[in-house]
């Protein structure tokens, strides 16, 4: 299907310099990669974070990954796939996904760059909405690769609204 409009004059060159600013600016660790890729590290309750942030200029999309310090040995990914199922479907932005080549949960997201007015306000909310989600499920994929509950128990368990202090 041809495209409606090739012109890609408000995508700057390469907004990765953008998101170094960001990163940069939340004292976050951070390697440019390549050109086009660059990584980080978010500190959050949890574990630390692998960001993963890879341009495509044809594109006009930023790839966006979430790593987990979290496996999933293969015997059990199988299964995992309804905890990753029952999880997507709270989500509104991105999505959770397990790698195959070594098991590391994900939360993967695109960003369409193309015609966008471009501001750190985008990244900042889409490094946000990940943090977030992964800090909400993490309990629930640890519960089930680490305790061995099933998906439905191990979300029920991690998403239970505590009432009252202790």
């Amino acid at each position: 299907m041809p495209a409606l409009s090739t012109d890609t004059a408000t995508i700057p060159a390469n907004p990765l310099d953008l998101m170094e600013q960001v990163i940069g600016g939340l004292g976050w660790t951070f390697d440019r990669c390549t050109p086009t890729e660059m990584a980080a590290e978010a500190p959050a309750r949890w574990c630390d974070y692998g960001l993963f942030f890879s341009w495509s200029a044809e594109l006009g999309t930023i790839l966006f990954t979430c790593a987990f310090d979290l496996r999933a040995d293969p015997q059990r990914r199988t299964a995992l796939y309804e905890l990753i199922g029952l999880a997507n479907e709270q989500i509104w932005v991105g999505h959770f996904s397990v790698d195959m080549e070594d098991g590391v949960l994900l939360f993967r997201h695109a960003l369409l760059l193309r015609g966008a007015d471009i501001g750190a306000d985008i990244f900042e909310d889409m490094i946000d909405i990940a943090i977030n989600e992964c800090e909400r499920f993490y309990p629930a994929f640890r519960f089930f690769l680490a305790e061995g509950l099933d998906a439905q128990g191990a979300l029920a368990m991690a998403l239970l609204d505590c009432q009252g202090e202790a």
